[in-house]
């Protein structure tokens, strides 16, 4: 195995997300020397979000950075976006350090030592004198914890409808991601059941979209079961336990659209205060330090547990707070860099 290599910045921004890029620009362009560490690829939550999704905002709630976000449509879709950010991202030469899984973080303020492997088990080590972690929460689906969930025809991601034509699929979720994999997976051919917990389809679901699978479903093109949730998943069908009692659907494949949730785990190992039942967790409204000295939190994890608070829109404004804060802490002349990506 490569030895490990060494390298030593600024400022070390965790997550190469919209806001993550946001954060690194802001403190780039307040003149620290700047990396980016992300276990995927640039913006990997939007890479795996579905291959034809469109926002549900305006291109200009998206622009990071001054760059202006064109688009020939009134929101623009997922493609667009990457495009964009990749673009944002060679305009500012950004020091992004893509498939870099974080697995430790030693040290205190001025003096971080972070721990990285690559897909390859090699080894980086990352000295800082601050952290930036916005890590969203994309990666954490909620688990149903029910029997099956591990078979692998159950996914937690929904990308594209091809694959599932002809085939008898279940939709588990009543908000936004569950009725547009049900309309769409329904709209390729497959033969798609909808299933909530709740007793209809979710009040915050759009307005262009909820009319359309209430519709579906009272048509009967779509199987609505509500205040129904799932008991078992077996290799060839689905048990349900509905207000009539259980009921066994076939079941080629499950999409469980049920939502996801930052990496509490990670942020306590870092000594990040979690409190209260939304778990939110410890920081400074002004400056987004967490009670951890020279520790900043930026994106949807400073909603804790309240994940439909922050968004891009919001999110994109965090790098400025921290860069603010960065120019009083660590003053107008920052450090040098011991090692300058030597071809990496």
């Amino acid at each position: 195995m490569e030895s490990s290599r060494s390298y030593s910045t600024d400022v070390l921004v965790i997550g190469a997300g919209p806001t993550g890029l946001a954060c690194a620009i802001d403190a780039q362009q307040a003149g620290y020397r700047v990396m980016v560490v992300d276990k995927g690829c640039l913006c990997n939550s939007l890479f795996h979000y579905p291959s034809h999704m469109t926002f549900f905002t305006t291109s200009e709630l998206l622009e990071i950075g001054n760059i202006p976000f064109p688009s020939p449509h009134a929101k623009p879709n997922r493609n667009e976006a990457l495009e964009y950010y990749r673009k944002v991202a060679m305009h500012y030469r950004l020091d992004v350090r893509q498939y870099q899984t974080v697995l430790s973080v030693d040290g205190e303020d001025g003096d971080f030592r972070i721990l990285t492997s690559d897909r390859y088990g090699r080894e980086r080590t990352y000295t800082a004198r601050k952290l930036i972690l916005s890590t969203g929460y994309y990666d954490l689906p909620n688990n149903l914890n029910v029997p099956g969930e591990e078979l692998p025809k159950v996914m937690h991601y929904y990308t594209d409808p091809h694959p599932y034509y002809d085939q008898d699929v279940l939709v588990i979720g009543g908000k936004n991601s569950a009725a547009i994999a049900a309309l769409e997976l329904w709209r390729h051919g497959a033969r798609v059941t909808l299933v909530h917990r709740g007793p209809e389809m979710h009040r915050h679901v759009k307005y262009w979209i909820k009319p359309d699978i209430e519709n579906r479903i009272k048509n009967g093109e779509v199987q609505g079961l509500f205040s129904t949730r799932v008991v078992e998943i077996g290799l060839d069908t689905v048990t349900l336990e509905t207000p009539d009692g259980l009921k066994i659907v076939p079941n080629d494949f499950v999409f469980a659209m049920t939502g996801y949730k930052p990496d509490f785990r990670f942020l306590e190992s870092l000594g990040v205060r979690i409190e209260g039942p939304d778990r939110m967790p410890v920081f400074d409204p002004e400056s987004l330090e967490s009670n951890v000295a020279g520790i900043y939190l930026a994106g949807v994890i400073v909603a804790g547990a309240r994940t439909n608070e922050i968004f891009i829109e919001n999110g994109r404004f965090h790098g400025r707070q921290i860069a603010s804060d960065l120019a009083i802490k660590l003053g107008a002349q920052p450090q040098s860099v011991a090692e300058v990506r030597p071809g990496r």
